[in-house]
């Protein structure tokens, strides 16, 4: 495997141990990536300048890129920014939930959250995030200057999962708290009922946010492939059932389809970008549609 493609591993991430490494590792591997790809019209740009407009200040040049270029750039200062962006990272109690050899939802939705929140501010956009389960229980709203990744990466390392889940209530509380529009980054697993995700998630749009939503689901989420018997615990109420996965896989198999179609659908006419990602997946999918969404804005 290339060095580049294996810090898009969510197992190889999970292996270290500070959270600014991971999130830096996965960007620096995501765009030697992009550069080595067939895939054209991305651009990941980290300058510190702009070009020249008209209406800019002459003393704001910097005389040093135009002697090597022939160009005029100015200076781009820290609260110049393109994009304001909110990253809303479920922390509810269904995110914990990790099938064998795999990192659970949570930890795979940290590193995402992280790698997007250093992308975002290494592209001179602002961004803040939010973490929630039954409510918004931490809200830093969006900033461009770049030692605020620190904090944001702070924030999400020291969360850990709630017991509880209304993915509905909490979203709803926090279209109502962000006030100016921008792009708002959900990542969640969605397990609350459909029409209250979604009649939440439109929320965002009738303040005419733009919305990329992932679903983050575990393999065995998508296949219930748990082998001959397992035992089921229910992650808020400690429960158990113990069952033969193959009498109810048909029945999960539906339901479970039937579910993310009709989010999807949803999503879809809203106007939402929805995209969904399995827990062993790489981080490259997510960032490449994030990058796509940036493209059209």
């Amino acid at each position: 495997m290339n060095n580049h493609k294996k810090y898009l591993q969510p197992k190889v991430i999970a292996q270290l141990k500070n959270i600014e490494l991971k999130a830096r590792l996965v960007v620096e591997g995501f765009i030697i990536g992009l550069h080595r790809s067939p895939y054209h019209g991305f651009s990941v740009e980290f300058a510190e300048h702009r070009q020249y407009r008209p209406g800019d200040e002459i003393r704001h040049i910097d005389w040093k890129v135009f002697g090597r270029t022939d160009k005029y750039f100015v200076k781009q200062f820290e609260e110049e920014t393109n994009l304001r962006s909110v990253i809303a990272l479920d922390s509810s109690a269904s995110m914990r939930f990790a099938s064998k050899g795999n990192i659970s939802k949570f930890e795979y939705g940290t590193y995402l959250a992280a790698a997007l929140g250093y992308l975002l501010i290494k592209q001179r956009d602002a961004v803040g995030i939010a973490l929630y389960d039954t409510q918004v229980n931490t809200y830093l709203p969006p900033r461009s200057r770049q030692s605020y990744i620190h904090e944001i990466l702070k924030v999400i390392d020291s969360t850990i999962p709630s017991n509880k889940t209304e993915t509905a209530k909490a979203l709803d509380l926090l279209a109502e708290r962000i006030s100016r529009r921008g792009l708002v980054i959900v990542i969640s697993d969605f397990f609350d009922d459909p029409s209250s995700v979604m009649k939440a998630l439109n929320h965002f749009r009738h303040k005419k946010h733009e919305v990329l939503a992932f679903q983050l689901l575990d393999p065995r989420e998508l296949d219930f492939k748990f082998g001959r018997a397992a035992t089921f615990k229910d992650i808020e109420t400690g429960e158990e059932l113990v069952t033969q996965p193959y009498q109810v896989q048909r029945s999960y198999s539906s339901a479970i389809k039937d579910f993310i179609f009709q989010i999807k659908r949803e999503c879809r006419n809203n106007n939402i970008d929805y995209h969904l990602i399995d827990t062993s997946q790489p981080f490259d999918k997510a960032l490449r549609e994030y990058l796509t969404k940036r493209k059209r804005m």
